[in-house]
């Protein structure tokens, strides 16, 4: 390997991190004005696109989290009334997270948040490269699920 791809591969991962924090930075500082901050807008955002309501274990492995800080995030998003955990079965522990109303108005403020941020952050780049760095960072996933014995 040539100087200049190792120089290259060694700033990739610091490159991403970079990246990831400060695209969450910049949604975050667009969502102040509604007291929200990452931890509590992401989980909204992933319980609102699921097909079907999520458990507390299936919500934690979304967000690659551990489940007692889920069950504590969850804990602040019940009694800021953004969702209810509702027992779906016999097993009173397997609870799925439901929305409320007004969680879905905040996550409606999110979505407007993230569109607009995402709008402006790809000014400039073409679909094409957008495309080409998906593949990218899906392989790049992909292998460090297969690392982690397959958490994606």
């Amino acid at each position: 390997m040539s100087a200049n791809q190792q120089q290259l591969r060694d700033g990739f991962a610091s490159l991403i991190a970079r990246v990831g924090r400060q695209w969450r930075r910049a949604v975050d500082r667009r969502l102040q004005p509604f007291g929200l901050t990452e931890a509590t807008w992401l989980p909204l955002i992933h319980l609102a696109r699921a097909p079907v309501p999520l458990r507390q274990k299936e919500l934690a492995a979304s967000l690659v989290l551990d489940g007692s800080s889920v069950v504590r995030l969850l804990d602040s998003l019940e009694a800021a009334g953004l969702i209810e955990r509702r027992e779906e079965s016999a097993d009173r522990r397997a609870k799925t997270i439901s929305v409320t109303e007004r969680g879905r108005a905040i996550i409606d403020q999110v979505e407007a948040a993230s569109l607009a941020v995402r709008n402006a952050t790809l000014v400039g780049v073409s679909d094409d490269d957008i495309a080409t760095a998906t593949r990218v960072l899906d392989v790049v996933r992909r292998n460090l699920a297969d690392q982690l014995g397959g958490e994606a």
